[in-house]
């Protein structure tokens, strides 16, 4: 048998651990004499109901068998608490007489960090899925999260041949290096697991989800946009400069849908100047809702006109649904979507998004088929497989 410990902590991660959950339920049901043991951990990075459990629940998700409660604090602080739970957990297996086999991490937060820095350390092997994205701004700690995670990874799965590129550059394609087992690190164009959820749970999200219904949006007939990175909510001229724009948007008679973090919706009275504040409250075709669930924003993300986002998730999804997007930041670890011309870097420029947002709305965009086959988790999980000698 081989055991693998699965660790999670925000809520992208739970929807992308439902594709390997499903890869490895799938796997075990033909292969019963070499099954596949997973064992989920949740580092509470993202602890309340909204953020986290009701994931579960809607994707079917099995709970977490191990949840270290860690919640928020600083980087510093949440990540210590991370490293020392997960450490603790792979060791108490390992005087069971029940070591792990390997760590499965994904993306690039701090849960990510800390499950690398605590399986390396103690020589189990880390299979990183979603190696290879780049923003190259190191002010951001996603990058810091995601260079020091490939770096200690056994196994890099990238979704995209650009993230092959990148861990290329880098070196790490033939990194002299070898590990505690004597394997060499090893890159693997495995294709994006999200792209397999997205393709999995369309049917049920179309059949489940009453948002449409409920905000009486008809499609191809509103604007989706999610703004959550604190290097817009949290700078007024930024959220000023966007929501400026979104407001001469929707002026042009298009509702936005606007699904807002309770501490994001307390910056807009805060950072927005008086006016835009104002001006926000009594726009009509301006609709602010509670954070959406994962059926609802695939939804709402297939049947936009456009998605207007500083999300490197939501952007990817849009894509999927072949809804093109505006990506409100400087720069985006998906940049096959911005150069195959379905969506646009715009910043948080008022003028720039504006425009964008015409460019896209007004013309055809072409969706070339960048991230796989919708079969990423099932890849994943035979290479993890066949690196064991199964």
């Amino acid at each position: 048998m081989i055991r693998l410990l699965t660790v999670i902590g925000a809520r992208p991660q739970i929807i992308k651990a439902a594709a390997f959950s499903r890869a490895i339920q799938k796997w075990n049901n033909t292969h019963i004499d070499k099954p596949v043991k997973e064992v989920i951990l949740h580092t509470g990075q993202h602890y309340d109901d909204n953020m986290s459990a009701v994931f579960f629940r809607e994707l079917s998700i099995p709970e977490p068998d191990i949840n270290l409660h860690v919640g928020s604090g600083s980087h510093g602080t949440q990540t210590a608490r991370m490293i020392e739970g997960i450490e603790q957990v792979l060791q108490n297996a390992l005087q069971r007489d029940e070591p792990f086999d390997g760590v499965v991490l994904y993306g690039d937060t701090n849960s990510t960090l800390a499950g690398a820095v605590a399986a390396s350390k103690i020589h189990v092997p880390v299979f990183h899925i979603e190696a290879g994205l780049r923003s190259y701004n190191m002010s951001m700690p996603e990058e810091i999260n995601r260079i020091v995670c490939d770096q200690l990874s056994t196994i890099l799965f990238s979704p995209t041949q650009t993230g092959v590129d990148n861990l290329q550059r880098e070196g790490l394609t033939n990194s002299p290096a070898r590990f505690a087992d004597g394997n060499r690190r090893k890159v693997v164009l495995s294709g994006d697991v999200m792209f397999d959820n997205s393709m999995y749970f369309l049917s049920m999200a179309e059949q489940q989800s009453e948002v449409l219904q409920k905000y009486s949006l008809a499609p191809k007939h509103f604007v989706l946009a999610t703004i959550h990175r604190p290097a817009n909510t949290d700078n007024p001229e930024r959220l000023t400069a966007i929501f400026s724009a979104l407001l001469r948007i929707a002026d042009k008679g298009q509702t936005i849908v606007l699904p807002l973090h309770p501490r994001t919706r307390k910056l807009l009275s805060v950072n927005l100047l008086p006016e835009i504040y104002q001006r926000l409250r009594s726009c009509e075709h301006m609709l602010i809702t509670e954070p959406a669930g994962f059926f609802d924003i695939i939804r709402l993300e297939r049947h936009a006109s456009l998605v207007l986002t500083d999300s490197g998730g939501v952007q990817k999804e849009a894509f999927f649904f072949e809804t093109p997007s505006v990506i409100l930041r400087t720069e985006t670890e998906w940049v096959e979507i911005v150069n195959a011309g379905a969506g646009i870097l715009a910043d948080a420029d008022e003028e720039m998004i504006v425009k964008a947002a015409d460019e896209l709305m007004g013309k055809a965009v072409h969706f070339p088929k960048l991230f796989g086959d919708a079969h990423a988790a099932e890849h994943i999980l035979a290479c993890i497989i066949d690196s064991f000698g199964q």
